[in-house]
């Protein structure tokens, strides 16, 4: 009986030790946050490039923005060349946006945009400390995937707007 109470005190005292580490590990980390946010957006936008008509990709809200098309290449523009900065690559598709008009071509290169950017969203916390110049700026790794990723959601709200004044019901609406 004495040998069965010591057995049980001695798992009631490791619980708590053995629960914290389980949850340590289980949590998600600072670049698995970020990926996660990532690749959220990157669902509604690739979603919403896919849905626009490609008779309104030329679409622009007011003369001075930039077209329907032009915001999607625009994003994939910005993840080809803030991923390859984070690896520490050369850009492996810049200027999309001056090259592609075509709805198939300009999707086929948001698409890959991401599939590049997955491997920057790999990266280890320990090595996102790593700092960089981006856009004339020193910054860490993980600053400059914040930035895409935040970026990322900026033009989604442009894309929703523009999708709006089109009659179409954005990726996120159709979700609720």
């Amino acid at each position: 009986m004495k040998r069965f109470a010591l057995i049980l005190v001695a798992l009631a005292a490791a619980s708590p030790a053995l629960a914290q580490g389980t949850a340590a590990a289980a949590a998600p980390g600072m670049v698995d946050t970020m990926r996660m946010s990532f690749e959220y957006a990157k669902g509604f936008i690739v979603s919403s490039a896919e849905q626009m008509p490609e008779a309104n990709y030329s679409y622009k809200a007011t003369p001075a923005v930039r077209s329907f098309g032009q915001i999607v290449a625009h994003v994939a523009d910005a993840n080809n060349g803030i991923c390859s900065a984070v690896l520490g690559e050369a850009n492996p598709a810049p200027n999309i946006e001056k090259g592609k008009t075509a709805k198939a071509d300009i999707v086929a290169a948001l698409k890959a945009s991401y599939e590049y950017c997955g491997k920057a969203y790999k990266l280890a916390d320990a090595d996102t400390g790593a700092k960089l110049t981006l856009f004339g700026h020193e910054m860490t790794r993980a600053y400059a995937l914040m930035i895409n990723t935040t970026h990322n959601w900026e033009h989604y709200g442009n894309m929703v707007t523009y999708l709006r004044l089109n009659g179409q019901v954005p990726p996120s609406s159709k979700e609720m």
